[in-house]
Formats: structure tokens, C-alpha cells, sequence
């Protein structure tokens, strides 16, 4: 999964996808990352946190990373968060990039729509718990999609 700064919406992402994928009993990698740097190094914003947390999800242990061109490489798919967000994974991927590896997130509930999630950054909780939502039904979806062909083959990685 992968937003702007890897603080507020990939970290729930990749927490939500975490344990969808561990009640559904899948072996699957699951990471996330964020294109600009900003705050790598950091954990995720405390809203996203208290979000998750009211879910019974605890992502307090994520660490903020940037995407690598290596990440192409690593994983499967490669869920963008946001329109905005495909533009920067191409410009800190250069060559690396792979267009097929590449998914905004809603187009698994809403194909072809080109829908964010919005970035809830710089407001009230209740933005976090739009995102949540929003990035749940998501998951739900790619749980659905993706289930059966990983029980009968290889497992998948995504950097979900």
C-alpha cells in the first residue's frame, strides 16, 4: 500500500490488509510505503493509530519507509492510495516502474472510477475514520478477488 508520506493512510492499509489476510488464513506479504521521505523513520500519524486501534488493529510497530525501485521487483501489486500518488511512484521508480504491478486501491470496489482515498492528514479524526472505511471495503474486495487463486497456486506478495 502506498500514499504520500507512509503516516496516515498506507500504514491503516497495510494494518487492515494484515489482518484480513491472517483471518482469512492466507500467506501473504502484506508492506507499505509512502513516495515523498518525508517521514521515514517515523511511526504512523496518532489518528491513524487510535483509528485502528478502535478496529482491534494495532499498527504502533509500522516504521515509515519510502518506495524503492527494488519494491517492482518484490512485490506482486502495488496498491496506490491516491491518482497523485501512481504519478510519484513513477518518478522515485524511473525504469523499475511497472504499469501492470500498479492498482488504485478503490478501483478494487469501484473499477475505473479513479477514486482516492482521501488524505486525512491535516484533519479531524473523523477524515481517519472516512479513510478506514473506505480502505476496508477495499481490502475486502481484494480479499474476495484474490483468495481463491492463492489457495490454489502460489501464494501472492503485495505491497498492500
Amino acid at each position: 500500500m502506498v500514499c504520500l508520506g507512509n503516516i496516515c493512510r498506507s500504514p491503516l492499509a497495510e494494518g487492515i490488509l494484515q489482518e484480513k489476510v491472517r483471518e482469512a488464513g492466507l500467506s501473504w506479504t502484506v508492506d507499505s510505503a509512502g513516495t515523498n521521505g518525508f517521514h521515514n523513520g517515523e511511526e504512523p500519524h496518532k489518528l491513524s493509530q487510535k483509528v485502528a486501534l478502535e478496529h482491534g488493529i494495532d499498527i504502533s510497530h509500522q516504521i515509515s519507509r519510502q518506495i524503492k525501485a527494488s519494491d517492482f521487483e518484490t512485490f506482486d501489486i502495488i496498491y496506490a492510495l491516491a491518482s497523485d500518488v501512481k504519478y510519484d511512484m513513477r518518478r522515485v521508480a524511473r525504469k523499475a516502474y511497472q504499469e501492470n504491478k500498479v492498482i488504485l486501491l478503490m478501483d478494487e470496489v469501484y473499477p475505473g472510477r479513479n477514486m482516492d482515498v482521501p488524505d486525512p492528514w491535516s484533519g479531524p479524526l473523523s477524515g481517519y475514520h472516512e479513510a478506514y472505511d473506505l480502505i476496508a471495503k477495499a481490502c475486502d474486495a481484494i480479499i474476495a478477488k484474490y483468495q481463491t487463486k492463492t489457495r490454489n497456486s502460489q501464494p501472492i506478495t503485495s505491497n498492500s
